[in-house]
């Protein structure tokens, strides 16, 4: 059995190997020197620096429960509960996210018309939505006409944009709304206004027995991410890592002899299954030389490009109050940045006593030119935006990047529908499974889920594939079956 990607869904597809009863003879093999993927901390002058996820949902439960079955459950930590405000950068200036407003849409009406976030006619387009009708049609619909038909042009450009379409650094009008955000086209369908679903929502929530979450919407581990790929790493020992060692491609092991897996630089491995759990343009070029067609299915999602750079700075002297986790900039605004985020106030243990860590956002679908520059040039851009944005001009006391080529896959509307179609082609090859990001998530409870789920897809074939090979075993030859016959 061979895992192919050292990622959060690989590592996670071969810890549930490890752990089956009885364990599953695993090889994990991973191009990079080190295992995790995007997953990536350091630590540096007292500063805990994240180079790409710094947290993860906690209402998806297969991350909180990983962390709790490793024995990290009393690491995990949750945003600052004294800076819980988030800003967006709009009309020049930072304004301050209304409260209530949960992933864009108002449960609570009075901080939204007091907020400076939507002029009037915008506010009132937002308020109609009670009165648009539910869309008949049952096709998928971009993420961006989803909800200037429901919202209007304003609230999509200055909120969902920016909150929404940063998670996959993508654009509104190419996104699905079922492949992103299924559960606001669920609560047109069923209660015909998103409006209503959520003043619904919160009365259910303010209901007596109805207790909330006891972790933030985000939570992370106390020393970054990387905890939780150094704890699946030491839960490993019964399977073979290969580091630094790149599969080349995936071909028939010929009839009833499973699948050879072509590793660059070493002989061939044998394998009964194998999970592709690299990004899907990857999962295409291996499985060319076996099915072209699920090859090039694989190959239609498209990924986008992004980079981080994060700056430290020494408290005193720093201007800005930092009193919220960030801000994020919509499109029209023509910024470099995405976003940015004030870590060590929306997280303790961020950087050390008299220190600020920041963390800004750049590259993404259609702005991906900016990669182009330097790493001096990164985070000169950088800091010019969070200049012009938050008044910043200290000197960082330090400054690190990190450059995510072609890492964020883009669920282009109607990706449910190619997504079926390559379940079924892939059907065709027993044995054969992919996991990770390009499929059912981009988030990190999303990938453990879907590599745990590729480890069960693999012990159910196992063990149906030994079940047919144990009843040939006992069956007669045909030639004597045939001879009782007669």
């Amino acid at each position: 059995m061979v895992v192919v990607g050292g990622g959060i869904a690989g590592l996670s597809a071969a810890y549930a190997l490890s752990q089956a009863d009885p364990p599953v003879a695993c090889t994990l093999v991973e191009a990079d020197s080190r295992l995790g993927g995007k997953i990536l901390t350091e630590q540096a002058e007292g500063f805990v620096i994240e180079g790409g996820p710094d947290s993860f949902l906690s209402q998806k439960p297969w991350g909180i429960e990983l962390c709790r079955t490793l024995g990290l459950e009393d690491r995990l930590i949750g945003t600052n509960p004294n800076t819980r405000r988030t800003f967006v950068y709009s009309n020049g200036r930072l304004e301050e996210l209304p409260e209530g407003l949960a992933m864009g849409m108002p449960s609570k009406v009075g901080p939204l018309l007091r907020s400076g976030l939507l002029s009037w006619p915008g506010k009132l387009r937002l308020g109609a939505e009670i009165f648009v009708p539910r869309r008949r049609e049952d096709s998928d619909e971009s993420l961006g006409d989803f909800f200037r038909r429901r919202l209007g042009r304003e609230a999509l450009e200055r909120i969902i944009e920016p909150l929404m379409t940063g998670i996959y650094a993508g654009d509104a009008d190419r996104l699905s709304i079922r492949a992103t955000f299924p559960r606001f086209s669920d609560m047109e369908r069923e209660h015909g206004s998103l409006v209503c679903a959520m003043l619904a929502a919160r009365r259910r929530q303010q209901t007596p027995g109805m207790g909330g979450s006891r972790w933030t919407p985000f939570v992370t581990l106390r020393g970054g991410l990387s905890e939780l790929v150094q704890a699946l790493i030491g839960r490993l020992s019964a399977v073979t890592v290969c580091l630094g060692r790149r599969v080349t491609a995936v071909r028939s092991g010929g009839t009833g002899q499973g699948y050879e897996v072509a590793v660059e630089g070493a002989s061939p491995m044998k394998a009964d299954a194998v999970v592709l759990a690299t990004p899907a343009f990857g999962a295409a070029g291996l499985l060319e030389p076996l099915d072209a067609t699920v090859a090039g299915l694989l190959g239609t999602i498209p990924y986008a490009s992004t980079a981080t750079v994060t700056l430290g700075f020494r408290r005193d002297g720093f201007r800005h109050d930092l009193d919220g986790y960030g801000f994020v900039v919509p499109r029209i605004e023509g910024r470099a940045l995405l976003a940015s985020t004030w870590s060590s106030s929306k997280w303790d243990h961020r950087a050390p006593d008299g220190s600020a860590l920041i963390r800004a956002y750049l590259g993404g679908d259609g702005r991906e030119a900016v990669l182009e520059r330097s790493d001096q040039g990164l985070v000169a851009l950088a800091r010019a935006d969070l200049r012009h944005v938050m008044g910043v001009t200290e000197e960082p006391v330090m400054a690190r990047v990190f450059r995510w080529p072609r890492a964020m896959p883009q669920y282009l509307v109607g990706h449910l529908d190619r997504l079926a179609v390559i379940e079924k082609r892939l059907a065709r090859l027993p044995g054969v499974f992919v996991a990770g990001a390009a499929y059912r998530g981009v988030g990190i409870p999303d990938c453990i889920r879907d590599g745990l789920g590729a480890a069960e897809k693999v012990v159910d074939y196992l063990n149906e594939r030994q079940a047919v090979i144990s009843v040939s075993a006992q069956a007669p030859p045909i030639a004597e079956r045939a001879g009782r016959l007669l």
